[in-house]
Formats: C-alpha cells, structure tokens, sequence
C-alpha cells in the first residue's frame, strides 16, 4: 500500500501514511456534507449523487500521487474539489440540449418548419449583378485607393496594418480610403437608392 502525505481527521497521522480503509472511513465521514453541498448546487438528486462520487474519486486520485502534500484542512479542500465538479456539470447542462435527439416524429415536425437558407434564384442572380457591379467600379478607382479599399474591406485589415503594406501613413491610407468610398458610392448610387 503506497504511503499517502496527507493529515485526514480520526486517521493515523501523515508521517505512518494512510491506507484505503482510512480513506474509506473519511469518505464515509464527509459523505452526507458533500452530497447536501452538491445538492444544493444542482439541484438534482442523481446529479448530485453523481457529483459526490466524482469528488470523492478526484480526492482520492490526488492523494495517490507521489507529490502528494500535507493538507492543513481537508475538509476545505474536499469542498473546493465538491464546488468545482458541481460547476463543470452546471456547465455542461448548457449543451445537453444539443446532446438529446428528438422523437422521430418531432424530428420532422421542427424539419418540416424550418425553412432553406440557400439564397433564392432571384437573390443569387441579383447577387450576382451587384457583384459584377462592384468588380467595375473598383476598376475605376486608382490602384493605390483599390488596394486599400480591398485590403480593409476584404481582407479585414486595421488602417494601420494596410499602411504598413503600402509603405503609407496612417494619414494618406483615410484620405485614399475616404476618394475610393466616396466614389463607390457615386457608381453604386441607383443599387442602395432603390432598396429605401
């Protein structure tokens, strides 16, 4: 039986170790403490149940190790270990909806409701329009507001990233983000004046 470094109430002291019916006689003493915590926190008889056996699994997998350390209050401890297990269950709770499979029936039910998020063949064919609209006016902007406008507007890029590209001020990169937006909207004007 491996020596335990730990001080557990009505156990035989750390320096001649602990076995598993010490352990056991702990457990058994902070058994109802635990379980009465856990419930409190759950609020579910078999979760809580659950929780108390994980915490007392937890405890005893930490003080098998070999760097085992003297604990000043195993109770605390114990407690902290019972909280925690609780809150990673309460967490997990948030996606055991995602988990649970509805009945078949409901299945086509909540299937027959939803409705298709593929664009429609009119949207797409306007989408398209309007992208080859875009694809123009960009070809009419100087290269240095094009390279700008893209690299801000497509690739996501902070101003000051995009005058680090260029070799450009912060400055400059506005002021050419400003005459490619002004002019895109001059070219585009009829696209979003019709959709008011």
């Amino acid at each position: 039986m491996e020596q335990l470094a730990v001080r557990l109430p009505n156990a035989v002291p750390a320096t001649a170790g602990f076995g598993v019916s010490d352990f056991n006689t702990w457990m058994a003493s902070e058994q109802r403490r635990v379980f009465a915590l856990c419930l409190r926190l759950l609020q579910d008889t078999d979760e809580a149940d659950s929780a108390t056996q994980d915490t007392f699994l937890k405890a005893y997998q930490a003080l098998r190790k070999q760097d085992a350390r003297q604990l000043e209050d195993p109770a605390r401890w114990l407690t902290r270990i019972a909280v925690n297990s609780c809150l990673d269950r309460l967490r997990s709770r948030k996606w055991q909806f995602w988990r649970r499979k509805p009945a078949a029936p409901e299945s086509s039910a909540m299937l027959a409701l939803i409705q298709s998020t593929a664009p429609e063949a009119e949207d797409r064919y306007f989408a398209g329009q309007i992208s080859s609209r875009l694809e123009l006016a960009l070809e009419r902007l100087s290269a240095r507001q094009r390279a700008v406008f893209t690299l801000r507007h497509y690739d996501d890029l902070s101003l000051e990233e995009i005058g680090q590209l260029l070799g450009l001020d912060v400055g400059t990169v506005k002021a050419h983000m400003f005459r490619a937006v002004s002019k895109l909207r001059e070219e585009l004007r009829d696209l979003y004046e019709g959709a008011r």
